[in-house]
């Protein structure tokens, strides 16, 4: 058998059973590991869920997993999200001792920081000075003033200095040095795109970091009653649109009143959507249910009819695909990046235009979905499309782009000889 390319991976979030990023680099890790030999750095605090996994899927016990935490004492202070920020770049700036040690040992010359995709954080220095892979990547895309007003203080302060961030990132010194150092960029949104044309010359592609999981769901039994149960999944962040998604279902309810929303998940912006839950009139069809574990959230979804994604940015993107997964039509708002795989036969997908247009076509998309013989056609469609984009040929497309831009740099590297 030919030798297989070795690929170390930085893969801070990367652990099996769970959604978001860190599910995001779980599934990228599988993936190429059918057709890469890979050293995958991640948290020490992931290392039993992997090991367990493992175990019980002895196929994939050729990925060399290495494991990293800073010592107790010096990280006391993160718990959960908080101080996520900080603690990441710290890990970035302590491992990289581990990555330069592990890629001379092995031979190894890819580099492929994977999570966290944001641009504006740090990667490790001599990973860089490799082939070097980074993303899907994002963290350039803002939200419009016309949105961000309506939100409490703290997130309006939040958006404001992300604007001023983007507006000046092509003066970022951390920035332009790894976009100049990366060999392939991979970018999740258009926006993330257009926001690196300071670097014309380099190789970016509009690539996303998640597709369906077709293997974990089954066909569900639609829901045929005049009942409709809409879902909005994710972390309780203001510019997840949660509140763009309320007061559509309040104009859907004007006219429907056998419908429900459930809103599945925590975060600060909890209080400010209660209080418009109360200020609507929907205390009785509008659940805040927090934080779930996901055999609850997988329950959650088998039960719901539609799935409403409001995020103006990339948020929800794997619920947005577990809907596609499990046959189950979705109303999103196009954020540039992974809405490209959704179709008027299966979604309704509204441009990002003003607050009250956003806020009237989540409505009429929503109400259309109310009618059980158009959901059935929706859902049967999106299960159809979910086979198209599944892991596995995500996971084709994953192989051809790194195999490309490796091929490339050892033909770069040979003309500068």
């Amino acid at each position: 058998m030919d030798e297989r390319l070795k690929i170390f991976v930085s893969a801070y979030a990367c652990e099996p059973g769970l959604g978001s990023e860190i599910g995001v680099g779980w599934h990228w890790v599988l993936e190429m590991s059918k057709y890469f030999e890979l050293w995958v750095l991640t948290r020490e605090s992931n290392r039993h869920r992997i090991e367990s996994w493992i175990k019980e899927h002895p196929e994939f016990a050729g990925i060399h997993f290495i494991h990293y935490d800073l010592p107790k004492w010096a990280r006391f202070w993160k718990k959960g999200l908080r101080g996520v920020r900080i603690y990441y770049n710290l890990w970035q700036i302590l491992t990289n001792k581990i990555v330069e040690r592990t890629m001379k040992r092995e031979g190894i010359k890819v580099f492929h920081h994977l999570t966290y995709g944001n641009a504006l954080w740090r990667v490790s220095s001599y990973g860089q000075r490799q082939c070097f892979i980074w993303g899907p990547l994002g963290g350039l895309e803002t939200i419009p003033k016309e949105f961000s007003e309506h939100y409490t203080l703290r997130w309006r302060l939040v958006e404001a200095v992300r604007r001023l961030t983007v507006a000046t990132c092509r003066w970022n010194i951390g920035l332009r040095k790894r976009v100049r150092n990366a060999d392939l960029l991979l970018c999740k949104t258009r926006a993330s795109l257009q926001k690196m044309a300071f670097s014309p010359n380099k190789h970016k592609i509009l690539f996303t970091d998640v597709a369906p999981n077709c293997r974990n769901y089954y066909n569900f039994a639609v829901n045929t009653a005049q009942r409709t149960n809409f879902i909005s999944v994710g972390r309780l962040d203001a510019w997840r649109g949660f509140d763009l998604a309320i007061e559509a279902f309040a104009k859907v309810h004007e006219q429907e009143a056998m419908t429900y929303l459930t809103i599945v998940g925590e975060g600060s912006d909890r209080i400010r959507l209660e209080r418009l839950i109360v200020a609507k009139g929907l205390t009785d069809s509008v659940r805040l249910i927090g934080k779930v574990t996901m055999d609850e959230y997988k329950k959650l979804m088998t039960d719901a009819d539609v799935v409403v994604n409001a995020s103006l940015k990339e948020g929800g993107v794997t619920v947005a695909f577990d809907a596609m997964s499990m046959g189950k039509p979705i109303v999103c708002v196009d954020s540039g990046g992974y809405t490209r795989y959704f179709n008027e036969d299966y979604a309704v997908v509204v441009d990002l235009t003003g607050r009250k247009e956003v806020i009237d076509e989540l409505a009429k998309g929503m109400l259309k979905l109310t009618v059980p013989a158009t959901r059935e056609a929706f859902g049967s469609k999106a299960k159809d499309a979910s086979e198209l984009w599944s892991w596995e040929r995500h996971g084709l497309e994953i192989r051809d782009v790194i195999t490309e831009c490796y091929e490339n740099w050892i033909r770069s590297n040979k003309n500068k000889q």
